[in-house]
């Protein structure tokens, strides 16, 4: 793909990758993440899948950087301290295995993990359970960290699977947006890292990266000021919806394997 440029082709593509940047980014305001799957497939068709990882992590480390700066008060240090070393860890490991790992499986798991806490979200709200049946402490997120990174490095992107995690540990609305967008904002620092020395980080990647960086920036003042308005209850509700459709979408895009066996 050549570097931007003026003409109407570029100029086209440009505005396609903005335009879905701000849908996207508005929307996983309010869902608790989720913007890679709007972007990802956009970006595939218009760039190819060589450029997908480089661009969507260049574009995710902006609009991460600048959500965590938003609500930057309301950041848990002592999650991110626990899961900055398992995500350096696991993103080592998962880049190391990537090339002979057959991840299919892992991705049809994952959504059936997602579905999981889903299930258990509902139940625990038609039987009376409490709202958080099952609280953690902060050192849990070092080994879910850990095998989080791994499964992104493997198959691009995990979804939303920590996101019932930081509810269960009790953080609710800008708390969980905020923790949730600096620990992912150092996770593509080190995946920035990692494409620059193998050399797949190019100019035109950046540029294209700066677009969803751009996009995000209105759309998460938007977001910003309709999850104020909100409630906590309606928060935890959109974020588990998309963590079902999450789910859906994980085990869809594997129906082949299925169809193979």
């Amino acid at each position: 793909m050549p570097p931007l440029s003026l003409d109407l082709s570029t100029t086209v593509i440009a505005l396609l990758i903005s335009g879905a940047s701000f849908v996207a980014w508005f929307f996983s305001m309010l869902a608790g993440g989720g913007s890679p799957f709007i972007l990802i497939p956009l970006l595939s068709v218009l760039l190819g899948t060589q450029a997908v990882a480089p661009v969507i992590t260049t574009g995710l480390l902006i609009g991460n950087t600048q959500r965590s700066l938003f609500f930057w008060r309301e950041i848990d240090w002592r999650v991110t301290a626990w899961y900055l070393p398992g995500c350096l860890a696991g993103s080592m490991l998962g880049a190391w295995i990537f090339a002979w790992v057959q991840v299919d499986w892992l991705q049809i798991l994952l959504g059936v993990a997602l579905l999981g806490m889903v299930a258990n979200y509902w139940l625990s709200k038609v039987l009376n359970w409490s709202d958080r049946p099952f609280p953690i402490p902060a050192w849990y997120f070092l080994p879910v960290a850990f095998l989080n990174s791994i499964g992104s490095a493997l198959i691009g992107s995990t979804g939303p699977i920590m996101n019932p995690m930081y509810f269960s540990y009790g953080l609710e609305k800008e708390a969980m947006i905020a923790t949730k967008a600096s620990n992912k904002a150092f996770l593509h620092i080190f995946k920035l890292l990692s494409y620059t020395v193998l050399g797949v980080l190019r100019p035109e990647y950046i540029g294209y990266g700066l677009l969803i960086g751009l996009g995000a920036v209105p759309a998460n003042l938007l977001g910003k000021w309709v999850l104020e308005r909100i409630s906590n209850e309606q928060f935890q509700q959109m974020v588990y919806a998309f963590v079902a459709v999450s789910g859906v979408v994980m085990i869809w895009e594997q129906r082949s394997w299925f169809l193979a066996w």
